[in-house]
């Protein structure tokens, strides 16, 4: 069955240094672009990250130093891969919480100016495990009845991803086959930042979710405490929280200005 999708739907892995969204980078990134007349097109990169591969990681996909020498850096690709993903919701397994973080992260520290507002996110995981509760090989056998050859291969977890969704779609007649309804059935607790660190409270206002602020509003505290605003831009957090963070303070002094 064809997906129903209001605009493009762009499923898509990543490959990477390790798991630390701030600091590591991607290896090889796999798009399927699936447009709403059921047309598909697709891309995959091998990538240099700029530092090593550890060798404990490179045992999972396969990718060592010597394959990625030669390659395109993200900051090169950038403009391809946000050309692809721009115009269109985002799809992937586990998505939510690593590979669009990840993604933000080396798109903004290309330069690129990436915002999520008026874009969907349709995590396959998250339905699979309210679901069934596995793995993606154990979802893709379970669902489609494949054994899936080359895991942690970005292109073949991608393919497999879409296939999942679609299979999920058919299965469960609660799911409704709309990007809409699936990126809030597939989506974890809502934070206006990717890594979890500014959440919302009833009203809908930002809230810092950590720290001697848990719980207290944004922009209270940047204008309280000017100095923590400072020690949060130059500390180790993710580029899209300190983004969310720029935007919270600038609105609060674009609403004194009026």
């Amino acid at each position: 069955m064809n997906l129903n999708l209001d605009k493009p739907i762009c499923f898509f892995d990543l490959e990477t240094t390790g798991t630390n969204i701030a600091t590591d980078r991607i290896v090889e990134i796999s798009i399927l672009k699936v447009f709403p007349n059921g047309n598909k097109e697709s891309h995959t990169w091998k990538v240099n990250p700029e530092m090593p591969i550890p060798p404990v990681v490179t045992s999972i996909h396969g990718i060592t130093d010597e394959m990625v020498a030669n390659e395109p850096t993200f900051s090169e690709l950038a403009p391809k891969v946000y050309t692809l993903i721009k115009d269109s919701d985002l799809g992937g397994f586990n998505s939510n919480r690593f590979d669009i973080p990840l993604l933000a992260e080396e798109l903004l520290r290309a330069g690129v100016d990436f915002e999520m507002k008026n874009t969907l996110s349709v995590d396959v995981q998250t339905i699979f495990h309210k679901m069934e509760k596995r793995t993606l090989e154990a979802a893709y056998k379970f669902y489609c009845d494949k054994d899936l050859i080359n895991a942690h291969s970005a292109e073949a977890d991608t393919i497999a991803t879409y296939e999942v969704l679609e299979a999920q779609i058919e299965r469960y007649e609660t799911l409704e086959n709309n990007t809409k309804f699936l990126a809030q059935f597939s989506s974890h607790k809502k934070f206006a930042d990717f890594a979890g660190f500014i959440g919302f409270d009833k009203q809908g206002n930002e809230v810092f979710a950590f720290g001697k602020h848990r719980g207290n509003k944004v922009e209270d505290v940047l204008e309280n405490e000017p100095g923590y605003f400072g020690w949060l831009l130059n500390a180790d957090f993710p580029l899209y929280t300190k983004k969310i963070l720029t935007g919270i303070k600038l609105r609060k002094l674009n609403n004194k200005l009026d």
